[in-house]
């Protein structure tokens, strides 16, 4: 295909400098002239819309459009979903990786076989509003392998779902020496890094320091994440470690550092137990705020020094330096701000759903937690949105400027879960923290944990093989391959 070799050829020196002056430009970034891509729809064509991100927002909107009325593009540096909620039980061998991993092709097939529908591994890096096109940049393995190349999409109907990134506060070396766990990526660098520890630390000549060095895990942040990642780690020690390595058994353990109170979201009650399983299971919780961050060890504010030999920050997510760079009005906390249907209010034809955005201060509404159940909620309204805009004729560029968009978003929430290792959990029904509710823990919690995590997997092919994985686990323990 001639225009797809031209469009491989188009190189990174070629790039010049947007001017921030240019108001056709939301944002100044690197582009080039562009030589290919995608040009406006036609009378005769479907409406295209093109999707940023493939989060839980992103996905959830591209299962539920309307593929007769639109053509679908997604643009994300990632080819699939992680379902987040399991991610924590695949850096001990749990779940193996692919049990978490849902492609875009099977969330929406439109993308691998409708004619108009497409996935690119990419980031976007320009948005053209008068002319309502993208400028994006492929995604590669480094300038050793591939240059990157840059083109161009023409959109109907853009939606910002791009997520966000995790916090670090601005504290020094946190980027260079922790891990991060919000990737499939991330799970496998903990697993690898955790298991390397496990077998130098059995070497002959390692000091009793070095030891307890090595095998000394740290989590930073005792949110959702953090607490069960605890609590996945306990118990692969207590069940696992501990029966296959006895030379190191009793030099191994987990240490939670949290700056406040651990699940401040939860019940008091709830927190108390989740401090009781925890500590029970061998996990030390400290209180403190982490300082800086060494490649051996971590400071905390009151100078106190702990050596580790695995860091995992989990502190919670802001927006990211993509989001930050849009030159758009911004909701608290610096997300993009939208309106009650999930519009950026400044540009025609432009949404915004998942953790990237929030409700602008004079739509009177609190900015929503970044929680997957927001997200998912967000990606199935907008799909009913847009699916009625385009049955009702508004489906093309500034077709539906005037048109009348019907119900707000309005979100409920449903309740947090979270495990603490033990087969415990706890399960907080209430809407809000101050409101009244059902709250229980326990085994009859982590049954019903299990049990929610096991219909929430997108496909039954996944489903499948969580359901497996666990059963695996539990008769014959977790792998400890180190591949």
């Amino acid at each position: 295909m001639p225009w797809f070799r031209k469009l491989l050829q188009v190189s990174s020196s070629s790039l010049r400098k947007a001017s921030p002056l240019n108001p056709r430009y939301i944002f100044s970034s690197n582009y080039t002239s562009q030589t290919g891509g995608l040009e406006p729809t036609k009378p005769n064509e479907k409406p295209r819309v093109v999707v940023l991100g493939s989060g839980w927002a992103g996905c959830r909107l591209m299962k539920g459009i309307d593929t007769n009325i639109y053509d679908v593009v997604c643009v994300s540096p990632r080819n699939h979903m992680v379902f987040t909620p399991l991610l924590a039980s695949t850096c001990v061998g749990t779940l193996e990786f692919r049990s978490v991993a849902e492609p875009i092709g099977r969330i929406q097939p439109a993308i691998s076989t409708a004619p108009g529908s497409y996935f690119f591994l990419a980031n976007c890096k320009g948005i053209d509003v008068d002319d309502h096109v993208v400028h994006c940049e492929t995604v590669t393995d480094g300038v050793d392998t591939l240059h990157p190349w840059n083109f161009k999409i023409a959109y109907d109907k853009l939606v910002i779902a791009s997520g966000a990134e995790a916090l670090t506060f601005g504290i020094k070396g946190v980027k260079e020496h922790a891990t991060f766990l919000r990737e499939v990526s991330h799970a496998q660098e903990i697993r690898r890094k955790l298991l390397l520890n496990l077998m130098l630390s059995d070497v002959p000549g390692i000091s009793e320091e070095e030891k307890r060095r090595l095998l000394h895990c740290v989590v930073i942040g005792g949110g959702p994440t953090g607490v069960e990642f605890s609590g996945e780690l306990s118990d692969f020690i207590m069940k696992d470690v501990r029966e296959r390595y006895l030379h190191v058994k009793d030099y191994i353990h987990v240490t939670l550092i949290e700056a406040n109170e651990i699940l401040s979201s939860f019940d008091d009650r709830l927190r108390q137990y989740a401090t009781k399983q925890l500590t029970k299971s061998g996990v030390r919780l400290m209180r403190g705020i982490v300082k800086d961050v060494q490649p051996q060890k971590i400071i905390l504010n009151d100078g106190t020094e702990v050596p580790y030999g695995l860091l995992v920050w989990s502190t919670g997510v802001g927006p990211s330096s993509f989001i930050h760079s849009l030159q758009l009005p911004k909701s608290p906390g610096g997300r993009i701000g939208v309106d009650e249907w999930l519009r950026v209010p400044s540009l025609q034809d432009v949404f915004s759903i998942g953790d990237c955005c929030g409700f602008l201060e004079s739509t009177g509404r609190p900015v929503l937690p970044a929680l997957a159940q927001v997200a998912e909620r967000q990606g199935k309204y907008l799909a009913a949105l847009l699916n009625r805009i385009g049955k009702d004729g508004g489906g093309y560029a500034n077709s539906a400027r005037d048109m009348e968009l019907g119900k707000q978003f309005i979100y409920k929430h449903l309740g947090s879960m979270a495990t603490v290792g033990r087969y415990k959990a706890l399960v907080d029904l209430r809407q809000s923290k101050e409101g009244k509710g059902l709250s229980m823990t326990g085994f009859v919690s982590w049954f019903i944990w299990r049990s929610a995590y096991l219909t929430r997997v997108v496909s039954w092919r996944n489903r499948f093989y969580v359901a497996v994985n666990w059963a695996t686990t539990f008769v014959f323990g977790r792998d400890i391959s180190r591949i």
